[in-house]
């Protein structure tokens, strides 16, 4: 076979560090493009959606088979908190927490996905995000403990 192909998509999650509520609405839509544009143009990733809280952003994207999942979260982390602080939306300094979950998706669930992290303001008015995390990570068998 002389291409590979891959189609992996990706609902990733991460939070603030330690869930402190810092992504304001006055630049939350600006934050979404920010790290759109760096999955697009940086790592040639198909982004479905992202949305989040003041305290996690969740992203649905079609990751790109010559970049790692790692590297790909280690740079938009890096870079948008970074972005963040050089921007001087906080007076508070701006830091993503250390960890994050990654989970794949059917292709038969993405429409779910997409409609689960839209509603992301209204769900989070029932739930907590650390409750949530919690949930994805006993829904997918893993471990939150040490992490």
């Amino acid at each position: 076979m002389p291409h590979s192909l891959t189609k992996i998509w990706i609902h990733l999650i991460f939070g603030t560090k330690e869930r402190f509520p810092l992504i304001n609405q006055s630049f939350e839509n600006q934050l979404y493009n920010h790290i759109r544009n760096l999955l697009e143009k940086d790592f040639d990733c198909i982004v479905d959606i992202i949305n989040g809280t003041a305290d996690h952003i969740h992203i649905s994207f079609l990751q790109n088979q010559n970049y790692s999942l790692a590297e790909i979260v280690k740079s938009i982390k890096g870079n948008s908190s970074h972005w963040i602080n050089q921007s001087k939306f906080l007076k508070a300094k701006f830091a993503w927490q250390t960890g994050y979950g990654a989970f794949s998706v059917s292709e038969s669930m993405i429409n779910e996905v997409r409609k689960y992290i839209a509603n992301q303001k209204e769900h989070h008015k029932k739930i907590s995000y650390a409750e949530e995390y919690r949930r994805f990570a006993e829904k997918y068998g893993l471990s939150t403990e040490n992490r």
